[in-house]
């Protein structure tokens, strides 16, 4: 492996990371559509900052796009505090506004410069490399490396230091408020962290991979748990997973590397979605089929208990009568027998003591607490689940 292929990984690795510690607040805060807002919206801050410096490395181009990042979370937040539109809308009104303006700046004024549009959609990480800091004659790496580092160095400083009052804040502004600090304050603190992260990963990544890379991480890593810590963990590392394999994808298929590690966070988070232990679909779906096996069961216990005639009781009755076919009957039963909720003599079916005292406090609960679950008292009766 070259030393430009080690490079093109670690600044890959070092904007995913820098990326999914903003993007696990920005998803937790139901913002995450935000990111994408400021990745393209900061265009006529870059466009500005260029046209005063004539220079694309100045850091007055990072400052200016910051800037431009903040007034567009400021413009979200004022339109949407009219109330006349949504917080989506609002996003959809102002952040097509601000990147047609450095759009048109760039045709009329910018043709001639690596500032193009191609360039702050895309980016291309394998130009990183190319781009050399160079300090006394001595070449100290990438540029886009020491940028990245230096972004992420102050985003976890800023995390260690204010984690307290990012976590209050983000689940409960009316208690962060209460406590002595103000929610606005690390409302727009977050998005300066946002926007600062954008900008530096933009001439590396390009605008669509940065929001893959906030967005994607830590949405697959709400699906695997609700510690925030262990969040903002899987987060980096899913992150750096996928920059690691899109490189690599890439090398296979000489595709764009923005492109594989884009697929590979989707794949990943297709993955989580559908396998998540507790919130992923096939959980999900077998959770539902759990639970209605266990309400038909719960139909069984309160017929046996409100009928004492042998035919009410018997196992045909299951399919004459209340119209199971065979193989949902055998699921009850054998739940009901495993449970030892039931006995089945003659093929009759008699409630045990156990069945009896559960089916009595299901009645009286279902009574008394029309509108709650029942799950808390399943827990104390079912050793087995359906």
């Amino acid at each position: 492996m070259s030393s430009t292929q080690i490079e093109i990984q670690l600044v890959a690795c070092l904007v995913a990371v820098a990326c999914a510690i903003p993007g696990t607040f920005l998803v937790l805060r139901k913002m995450a559509m935000i990111s994408d807002a400021i990745s393209h919206s900061i265009l006529p801050g870059i466009v500005v900052g260029f046209f005063i410096t004539q220079d694309l490395n100045s850091p007055l181009l990072i400052l200016l796009a910051a800037l431009t990042g903040i007034i567009t979370v400021v413009l979200v937040e004022y339109i949407q505090k009219t109330g006349l539109v949504k917080e989506d809308t609002a996003i959809g009104l102002v952040f097509p506004v601000l990147f047609s303006i450095g759009v048109i700046l760039i045709a009329k004024h910018a043709n001639d410069v690596h500032l193009d549009v191609d360039a702050v959609l895309l980016g291309e990480l394998a130009f990183a490399p190319f781009d050399r800091m160079i300090i006394a004659g001595t070449d100290i790496g990438p540029k886009s490396l020491w940028i990245i580092s230096c972004i992420l160095s102050l985003t976890l400083i800023l995390l260690t230091t204010f984690f307290k009052e990012l976590k209050v804040s983000t689940f409960d502004a009316g208690l962060s408020a209460s406590l002595g600090f103000s929610p606005a304050i690390i409302h727009y603190g977050l998005m300066t962290v946002s926007s600062v992260t954008t900008v530096g990963a933009f001439d590396a990544v390009g605008a669509i991979l940065v929001v893959a890379l906030m967005i994607a991480p830590a949405a697959a890593a709400y699906l695997l748990t609700t510690d925030l810590k262990r969040m903002i963990f899987y987060a980096c590392g899913f992150g750096i997973f996928s920059a690691i394999a899109g490189y690599w994808l890439a090398h296979a298929l000489d595709a764009s590397i923005a492109g594989s590690i884009t697929t590979v966070l989707g794949l990943l988070f297709l993955i989580i979605y559908l396998f998540a232990p507790s919130k992923g679909i096939v959980a999900v779906l077998y959770r539902e089929k759990q639970q209605r096996i266990e309400v038909s069961l719960l139909t069984f216990l309160l017929h046996l208990k409100n009928h004492t005639e042998e035919s009410e009781r018997h196992v045909n009755h299951l399919n004459e009568h209340i119209n199971w076919q065979k193989v949902r009957s055998k699921t009850v039963l054998n739940l009901a027998l495993k449970n030892n909720m039931i006995s089945i003599e003659n093929r009759v079916v008699s409630l045990t003591k156990k069945g009896n005292a559960f089916t009595s406090q299901a009645i009286d609960y279902i009574m008394t607490n029309e509108h709650a679950q029942i799950e808390g008292m399943k827990d104390d009766f079912f050793l087995f689940r359906g």
